[in-house]
């Protein structure tokens, strides 16, 4: 029985794609592809771990208190 999982990474959302290039370690290119695999299974849809990157760093910096404080002061100073 397959019971329905949650990943902090939902559904992706149809957007303008911006070409993205960066350099990482073999043991976290493996990850995203492990990442890649569980969010098509969870979600029915096939994806590009590559995909994934720019969504988890947004998700991510989203989550970030201090860079989500700094901000908010910055823009309290515009």
């Amino acid at each position: 029985m397959n019971t329905p999982r949650k990943l902090r990474l939902g559904p992706l959302p149809r957007t303008e794609s911006v070409k993205l290039t960066f350099t990482c370690t073999a043991s976290l290119k493996a990850e995203l592809d492990r990442y890649a695999a569980l969010h098509a299974q969870t979600y029915g849809e096939a994806v590009d771990a590559m995909a994934l990157v720019p969504h988890m760093l947004e998700a991510f910096m989203a989550q970030d208190r201090g860079f989500r404080s700094a901000r908010k002061q910055s823009n309290e100073k515009r």
